[in-house]
Parts: structure tokens; C-alpha cells; sequence
């Protein structure tokens, strides 16, 4: 499937990358880490791929093994998640392989706050400040997908499920380099991860594992069930696609918008 989408798709966003360089360039002392972090993922390369989520370096760091078409594992505001670039097409490949998982079921994107939306997914039906009440937040939102969005990516599917976690790490990580393709850190079907310790086999397959600055961060059991999923593609309408961490309190916030169940 990924070599004949390879022949049919030459070239994706010039105006996407366009938009990034101008953010990087906007970025001021950001830049120096950036020069910084590809010789040091260089030299570490033979000593370790563990990182702590800890300050502009390692926001660098992990911006610069993405870039290089790496897989990372990195914390969420729920379960541990793999990332790689939406824009690369040997990331997403690589990204499927390493899960395991069905080239037919679709990935989730992350991006870095709720202005970015709109890129990716039709938010137009939606009331005002929606998506401003529960975002960051552990849910994602399932919407109709832009033409922006690689036709690579979930390219039989006319949806996208779009995160942007309550963690401040990953969204600085998508700032940088755009849109990222997140799934859950583990092997399809496997159960869903709180903790690196949980998918120690993955480790040789990634290019880092990132770490929460905040090691005695004790997680809820419950995080494992990972994001409420919610489909807000139809307007007037919502659909509970999966019940997860947030779910309690979202169905009655979204029936205050006046949105119905679809069921």
C-alpha cells in the first residue's frame, strides 16, 4: 500500500513547511538548541535513547530525531504514546510496523493548541469556544478532514481524530515540526501503557524514549483506558467513539451546546 501511495503522491505541503519555517524562524534562542541537538543525537546515538522531558534541549531533541523520519515515545496527559510526523510517509509506515497494526485503522494526530484545528479538520458547524473548553485536554476529536492534511494519512478515511494533550512537551515538540501522528505506545491489541517500563520490548525499534520530568508522578489506573474518543463530524451531533479518561464530564457539557447523541 505505502509504495503505490509513494508513486502517486510526489510531493506534499509547501505552504505547510512554509508555515513551520516561519514559526521556527520566530522562535529566536529556540533555534540554538535546534543547531545543537543534531550533533548531540549524534553522539548519543551509541549510548542512549532515553531522554528526560525537561526544557527547550530536550524539546530539540525530540524535534530532531522526528525530523530525521525517527519514531519517539512520549508522555501524554493519559497513556504513553509513539510519534512521527504526519508529513512523512516512511514515518507513518514505520509507525504501523513498529504497532503492529492494521494499515486500514486510522492514526490520530496531536498539534500544539486549538488554532491549529481548523488546518487539519472542518470545525465550521461547532459553537463558538467549543473545542477552547475541552482542549488541551484528554480527548480526541473526531472531525472531518482538510485537504491540508497528507493524502497519505489515513487515506481511505474522509475523518481524522485530532489531540492536543494537556502536556505541555509534546505540543511545544508539534509546534516545531507540525502535526504529529500519535498512537498508543504498545503493540495492537497489547493493553495501553502508563509507564516506558511497560513497553521495554518497543525500545530497539525507536529512535528515543522521553521520559516526564516528573518521576514520582504517580498516574491513575483509570489513564490506561486512554482518550474519550468523540465524533463532532456531524453537525448538531455527537457520537461517544470511545469512553476514556474525561468521558463523564464531557457528554453533559457538549449536550449544553446543544449537541445531540447521534445514537
Amino acid at each position: 500500500m505505502w509504495s503505490q501511495l509513494a508513486r502517486l503522491i510526489k510531493c506534499h505541503s509547501s505552504t505547510i513547511e512554509q508555515r513551520a519555517y516561519l514559526r521556527l524562524q520566530s522562535m529566536g534562542p529556540m533555534t540554538a538548541f535546534l543547531d545543537g541537538a543534531l550533533n548531540e543525537v549524534e553522539t548519543l546515538k551509541n549510548f542512549s535513547s532515553h531522554y528526560i522531558c525537561k526544557g527547550r534541549r530536550s524539546i530539540a531533541l525530540a524535534a530532531t530525531l522526528l525530523r530525521q523520519g525517527e519514531i519517539v515515545a512520549i508522555p501524554t496527559d493519559t497513556i504513553y504514546g509513539l510519534a512521527g510526523i504526519v508529513s512523512d510517509n516512511s514515518s507513518i509506515e514505520k509507525l504501523y510496523k513498529i504497532k503492529d497494526r492494521d494499515e486500514n485503522k486510522p492514526l490520530s494526530i496531536s498539534v500544539n493548541n486549538v488554532t491549529k484545528i481548523k488546518l487539519w479538520g472542518i470545525v465550521d458547524h461547532l459553537p463558538e469556544e467549543l473545542l477552547t473548553n475541552i482542549l488541551p485536554g484528554p480527548y480526541t476529536i473526531i472531525l472531518k478532514r482538510t485537504q491540508n492534511l497528507n493524502p497519505a494519512f489515513n487515506p481511505n478515511h474522509d475523518t481524522v481524530g485530532i489531540r492536543i494533550p494537556k502536556f505541555s512537551f509534546i505540543n511545544c515538540v508539534a509546534d516545531i515540526v507540525g502535526p504529529l501522528a500519535l498512537t498508543s505506545a504498545n503493540v495492537s491489541n497489547e493493553p495501553s501503557c502508563l509507564y516506558a517500563s511497560e513497553f521495554k520490548h518497543l525500545w530497539p525499534r525507536l529512535g528515543g524514549i522521553f521520559y516526564d520530568c516528573n518521576a514520582n508522578r504517580k498516574l491513575k489506573s483509570n489513564f490506561r483506558r486512554g482518550s474519550t474518543i468523540v465524533d463532532l463530524s456531524e453537525p448538531g451531533y455527537y457520537k461517544i467513539v470511545r469512553f476514556g479518561v474525561g468521558g463523564m464530564s464531557l457528554i453533559p457539557f457538549l449536550q449544553k451546546n446543544g449537541l445531540k447523541d447521534v445514537n
